[in-house]
């Protein structure tokens, strides 16, 4: 799986596109990242960048972009109205799929150790990446700003967590840390009211309203022993809301900011926000996402609309995330196009699933033709992937059988399982014909020196290793499709049995079939210890495969013969 990350720097230059444009320019150089947003603010003499790719590739990208940031902006020159402390003020990294926050914070904290002692910038760690808490807040350590930090920073409590204890002048200090996603959600209301929105936005945000006596809108304001307002918390953690009027489409609507959507789901802030309005006599008549959102919380509404509908939430990523726009309205105002708002499916490369978009004749034709890709490995894996969805189907078959409308629980767990490992296998249809391209590649690197050769001979090796892991994780993948249409042959709708046999025949084929691939890109590899304890472990699930898949084909043909 892809672990992709976002960068949000924000660079202390708003007014000069010349320097904006040079650092984005530098980040956007760095191959694996897509430049997404640059938000320059005149006024704050700040610019805010916004890209997402691969971890490493993010890592790099940042990295460049400070150092560019570092040489252009002189910080002793600056002013603006945004608290700051240095030419890159601050860097958090956030962990959009594929990695936790954990590992993000060590990213960042490689990162940082990379700033201090590379470009000799004193860097403090915040939030997730800060193991003290009490310097894990971004203004307290911000505190003092640039023209503070002279001071501030040879303090004991204020030594910087890498870099020299000294401040730069030119650079100044920076901040580089993890935190969550920010998804910047608005929800419709069909009312103008301000104040009624506003009393919703209370209803659901986490810092709730003030208590008041009598009136609890108009009421004096009850202060607590320190003279502080005593607040009544609302209903949902990580979520910031106020109400506000959009005269472009005259309506009142709830802005949100949800800070943590692992902990608070976004389809929970709709219902919640739904029952509220429908509690002061007003409906949600749909919502709009601000910007960018990551691919699990849709799924995650998708799969929980369904599941409130009783109905099998193991679908395709597609059928959920419908669902999800189309039960909180995220089309009402403008349109919602996934490909282009989701940030894993504006990442991916076209080149990446070539085959799987192919038709299914067109598919045929081409592994027809006189190229050698796709060949068996791709072969291998899609009749893997068949299988997977043949067990998937009969699981959703099962769940929406007349009679058993009491087992949807039981079958939509099992299609969701059967939908990540078709989705799997699918990538691998993909990925096998770029690993024989790979070595087709490395073959064709220059030959004319003893360096030349020897380069090309590493690189031969190299991709036939990758050749080798590839037809291997075909065999993982397939193999792992067992235990779900073992449990349709013996639980499932009793009408599809002949669907599971072909699913298990098709699960089959695919683990011997990609046995084969490893065998023969194997044979050549000069380190043997790898490559003989590679084949090993494939022979042993080659022969697990063979004794489990008979039993479950056996199984069925006796239960269609009696």
């Amino acid at each position: 799986m892809s672990r992709i990350v976002e960068c949000v720097p924000n660079f202390s230059e708003g007014n000069n596109p010349q320097i904006i444009k040079q650092i984005t320019d530098t980040i956007a150089a760095v191959p694996g990242v897509k430049l997404l947003n640059v938000d320059p603010g005149k006024a704050t003499n700040r610019t805010v960048v916004t890209f997402v790719g691969e971890v490493e590739a993010v890592i790099e990208a940042a990295f460049q972009g400070i150092k560019m940031a570092a040489e252009l902006i002189d910080m002793s020159k600056h002013h603006g109205e945004h608290p700051r402390m240095g030419a890159t003020d601050v860097c958090p990294l956030i962990p959009i799929s594929g990695i936790s926050m954990e590992e993000t914070a060590l990213y960042a904290q490689r990162l940082a150790e990379r700033v201090g002692s590379e470009l000799h910038i004193p860097v403090y760690l915040y939030e997730a990446a800060q193991a003290n808490k009490s310097r894990s807040n971004l203004s307290v350590i911000r505190a003092g700003e640039y023209e503070g930090f002279f001071e501030k920073i040879h303090l004991p409590e204020w030594r910087p967590d890498f870099g020299p204890v000294q401040m730069n002048a030119s650079s100044g200090a920076m901040c580089i840390g993890a935190r969550d996603f920010l998804i910047a959600y608005n929800v419709n209301l069909n009312t103008q009211s301000t104040r009624i929105a506003n009393r919703i936005a209370f209803d659901v945000r986490e810092a709730g309203r003030v208590l008041r006596e009598g009136n609890p809108f108009v009421g004096r304001i009850v202060n607590d022993e320190n003279g502080e307002p005593v607040r009544i918390p609302g209903k949902l953690k990580h979520v910031k809301g106020i109400g506000w009027y959009i005269e472009e489409y005259g309506i009142a609507q709830i802005s949100i900011n949800l800070t943590n959507f692992h902990e608070t789901p976004l389809h929970i802030v709709f219902e919640e926000t739904r029952k509220s309005a429908e509690e002061r006599g007003v409906r949600v008549t749909g919502s709009e996402l601000v910007g960018l959102v990551p691919l699990q919380p849709m799924l995650d509404a998708g799969a929980y609309f369904l599941e409130k509908q009783g109905l099998s939430s193991g679908v395709n990523e597609a059928t959920l995330i419908d669902m999800a726009i189309r039960t909180m309205g995220l089309n009402e105002l403008s349109s919602f196009d996934p490909q282009t708002r989701i940030i894993e499916y504006l990442l991916q490369d076209p080149k990446n699933s070539r085959l799987i978009s192919m038709s299914v004749k067109y598919f045929a034709n081409e592994t027809a033709s006189d190229s050698a890709a796709p060949g068996g490995g791709s072969i291998a894996a899609l009749a893997g992937a068949l299988g997977a969805s043949l067990g998937t189907m009969v699981a959703n078959l099962s769940a929406v059988k007349r009679g058993w409308e009491d087992r949807v629980l039981e079958f939509s767990p099992w299609a969701e399982t059967g939908q990540k490992l078709k989705d799997a296998l699918l990538a691998l249809v993909d990925e096998d014909t770029r690993a024989f391209d790979s070595i087709m590649a490395a073959f064709a690197l220059p030959k004319d020196s003893p360096e030349q050769k020897n380069t090309r001979k590493i690189a031969i090796q190299n991709a036939s290793k990758y050749a080798t892991e590839v037809p291997y994780r075909t065999m993982k993948a397939a193999y792992d499709c067992i235990p779900l249409l073992s449990e349709m042959a013996q639980k499932g709708n009793p009408n599809s049995l002949s669907d599971v046999a072909v699913g298990i025949i098709c699960i089959k084929t695919a683990v011997r079939g990609a046995w084969f691939n490893v065998l023969i890109n194997a044979k050549d590899l000069e380190d043997r210890i790898w490559a003989d304890n590679l084949v090993s472990e494939a022979e042993i699930l080659l022969r697990k495969n063979h004794v489990a898949c008979d039993e479950i084909a056996n199984s069925i043909e006796a239960q269609l013969r009696s």
